[in-house]
């Protein structure tokens, strides 16, 4: 399902859980550079906006845009593979978490480098060896986000389509915002349904798979086994799991 679609049948509540994580925020905001203007690709509800800079947001769901607030910045329903906008007609064009939902990741960025002479990408590596036991939770409990990233193209395959750099992002273990990693200190998250209605990840995997996973970690929690697992993330403030900046 195309990321429009998939957020108007879950993005009902998705300004609850995820918010700007100011940590990330200012890391992001460093790439920009001397960015004046500013294109928001998959804008959403518009988190990560910088409030200094003139923004233009693009994002095809009617559901998320309904969600901006009255003061967000202009928002235009498009897709990142179609930008209605002329060459170099902004200082630097952003995405956040958003391009694993684009239909074609390679055509959406060098769309965003047409339009910019600056991008910067927000996205998690999924091509990288191990990736999938780097996060508990895919690794004991949804080991189908394999499948579901199968096909997509690599990290390694989105820098060389812009000719991008790429910078790692680490995850604050009270991270504002609730996407897929995000509570990777705070396990007991997973099992609220309000949070997992924030992540597309879950709906991606189905409700079967959802319910068992669910049960699986409940389980292991009650029991202490997922403790006991997971011990050596306690004491630590930050973790590593895959995501990254993209900069061109």
């Amino acid at each position: 399902m195309p990321g429009g679609q998939l957020y108007d049948t879950i993005g009902t509540t998705y300004a609850v859980t995820r918010r700007t994580e100011p940590r990330i925020a200012a890391q992001l905001w460093a790439a920009l550079g001397d960015a004046r203007t500013v294109l928001n690709v998959g804008a959403g509800t518009g988190s990560y906006e910088p409030g200094d800079l003139e923004v233009t947001a693009v994002e095809p769901s009617a559901v998320m845009r309904a969600q901006r607030p009255a003061a967000a910045a202009p928002c235009v329903d498009a897709t990142a593979e179609s930008l209605p906008f002329k060459d170099q007609s902004f200082d630097a064009a952003m995405a956040v978490a958003t391009i694993h939902h684009w239909q074609d990741p390679i055509a959406g960025l060098r769309e965003m480098r047409r339009v910019a002479r600056r991008v910067v990408v927000f996205t998690h590596d999924t091509s990288a060896a191990g990736w999938l036991d780097k996060f508990w939770l895919t690794r004991d409990y949804l080991p189908e986000f394999a499948g579901l990233v199968a096909g997509r193209p690599t990290v390694a395959d989105l820098t060389d389509a812009i000719g991008a750099r790429t910078e790692q992002v680490l995850v604050p273990w009270d991270c504002a915002d609730g996407f897929f990693e995000a509570y990777w200190r705070r396990p007991e998250a997973y099992l609220d349904e309000h949070v997992r209605r924030g992540i597309s990840g879950w709906a991606r995997v189905g409700p079967e798979t959802e319910e068992r996973a669910v049960r699986e970690l409940g389980a292991d929690l009650a029991a202490g086994r997922w403790a006991e697992r997971n011990r050596d993330l306690l004491d630590l403030d930050a973790a590593e799991l895959g995501l990254r900046l993209l900069i061109a």
